[in-house]
């Protein structure tokens, strides 16, 4: 599907200023949206909004359907009536990054003073919305909210590690459970209904201000999710629930030992036996939230490399034949043409390629990558097809300032001859590069746009601790930033009019196909 010539800034929203430890979806997230408006950029790139698990991780979430509790706006619930100005005040924050144990702690308390008060004093309307919203979401809701509750019984431990009969979907333990925790289930549920309206009000704002949100749909699930819990026939999985093969990559020029995810694998084939029943309700799910979405580790559809789950690395892995064309004539039977970029970076075969071109879909450059070889690197700008997506650099990279001052001497030379400048100011240069380019849209992390170094790193894969926390305040962003960002749109045609935009970024979502 190829996308309207626009522009547009990767920023997740945990990252937005704020006083409450981590962003949320109130009035920062509109102010953030105010200048993209003001910017001339017409896309907001999100990573995946689910709730996180392990290691905080965005692509580690307890659900591919539901919404992060955390970024849940307290200034909305104190407008609301559901928590007060004493609940929110004498709380000091590091507003540089986010201090997950001491932001955790402190929300959940907040949003559980909330809820008591929404369950004992909401009106009956009120209530109906909620009750209408539980309904609507049933198919995924009611699972999720009953595993966050067990786990929450059970001390965080993941699914495996709870008794039998509850691991293992007994129904007389389920009804048990649900009976027993139904204060917690209801608590979860209301979150959820919060996260769902908060979000609402941050997209209806952008679409109004002609700015579209890109979202991230990473290709598999986390194994400590109710994803896996609830589908247990879904996935290569033991009688006891154990992953009997995982996901990863295979060794490669930056890890001699691979990557060893841990993510379970899709039984493809059961999958296709209900035309893809469970991914076709997970994108529609998705695209109730954001206007285009990021398939992340797309190379998987067309083949991806399989770990038996005892190794202790990814180097005894294989490749194994993906679910191919037919899933995406499912998708397509069923949702219609979609809104899809394709992450196809990383080991690229000529299957992934057929594949991503037999559907039409953008693939995505990085320039960061571009200087390694020669004139014929598919990464530099002047082999760039136009249906493509170009990033100074995504989130698992270092900032590009970073990036630069790291790189070997011959990429640098490489670099300052292809841009026939210093490096002053490398940032802003790969900006106007990829902005200058013919690829349909270009992107860019805000950190690079504020020429921020490694400091301001987003993650750093292979690392357990210390992503995801950083933020920016209004006092970073100078006054000149968001005329120059119109400038450069502007100058290279990536400003497409004013006002609300009819493109692909605006796809409705509420037609038959895609209806809530």
């Amino acid at each position: 599907m190829p996308l309207t010539r626009s522009s547009g800034v990767l920023l997740h929203p945990t990252a937005l200023p704020g006083p409450f430890g981590i962003g949320e979806l109130g009035s920062h997230a509109e102010h953030w949206i105010d200048f993209l408006e003001a910017s001339g950029q017409r896309a907001w790139q999100v990573m995946p909004l689910g709730p996180t698990g392990y290691g905080d991780s965005p692509y580690q979430s307890f659900s591919a359907f539901a919404g992060n509790p955390y970024l849940i706006s307290l200034e909305r619930l104190r407008t609301a009536g559901w928590l007060f100005d004493d609940d929110l005040e004498g709380v000091p924050f590091d507003d540089a990054r986010v201090d997950y144990g001491h932001v955790i702690d402190f929300k959940l308390d907040r949003l559980t003073r909330a809820a008591q008060r929404f369950l004992r004093d909401a009106s009956d309307e009120t209530r109906g919305e909620f009750e209408a919203y539980c309904e609507r979401h049933a198919e995924w809701l009611d699972d999720f909210t009953l595993f966050m509750a067990l786990k929450e019984e059970h001390g965080g431990r993941s699914w495996d590690a709870w008794p039998a009969p509850l691991r293992d979907r007994a129904p007389a333990a389920l009804d048990e459970a649900r009976e027993r925790l139904a204060d917690e289930v209801v608590r979860q549920r209301l979150w959820q209904f919060w996260f769902d309206q908060h979000w609402a009000q941050v997209r209806a704002y952008a679409s109004a201000k002609g700015v579209g949100i890109i979202g991230d749909l990473p290709i598999f699930v986390a194994y400590d999710s109710a994803d896996t819990w609830a589908n247990r026939e879904l996935y290569f999985l033991d009688e006891k629930g154990v992953p009997t093969v995982i996901a990863g990559v295979p060794p490669d020029y930056f890890s001699d030992t691979g990557q060893r995810w841990g993510n379970p694998l899709y039984r493809w084939k059961r999958m296709a036996e209900d035309g893809f029943a469970w991914w076709l309700a997970r994108i529609r799910a998705t695209l109730h939230f954001v206007d285009v979405m990021r398939i992340d580790h797309f190379r998987g559809f067309a083949g991806y490399w399989e770990i038996p789950a005892s190794e202790p690395t990814a180097v005894k892995g294989r490749w194994v034949k993906g679910p191919g064309q037919p899933f995406f004539d499912a998708v397509r039977e069923g949702l219609g043409e979609l809104p899809i970029i394709a992450e196809d970076l990383g080991v690229i075969t000529p299957d992934v390629e057929a594949l991503r071109e037999a559907n039409g879909l953008p693939g995505m450059k990085v320039l960061q990558f571009a200087f390694a070889g020669g004139p014929e690197d598919p990464y530099l700008p002047h082999n760039y097809e136009h249906n493509c997506v170009v990033y100074t650099g995504p989130h698992d990279n270092d900032t590009t300032n970073g990036w630069y001052a790291q790189a070997p001497g011959e990429e640098r030379d490489f670099v300052r001859r292809y841009l026939a400048r210093s490096d002053e100011n490398v940032a802003w240069e790969f900006w106007r590069l990829a902005s200058a380019s013919v690829a349909d849209t270009a992107v860019a992390p805000l950190q690079d746009l504020l020429g921020l170094g490694s400091e301001a790193r987003m993650n750093t894969p292979g690392t357990a601790a210390g992503n995801w926390a950083w933020r920016f305040s209004w006092e970073m962003l100078p006054d000149w930033l968001a005329p120059q960002l119109r400038e450069l749109a502007e100058l290279y045609g990536r400003v497409p009019g004013e006002g609300a935009v009819d493109t692909p970024y605006r796809q409705s979502v509420t037609g038959t196909a895609l209806e809530d």
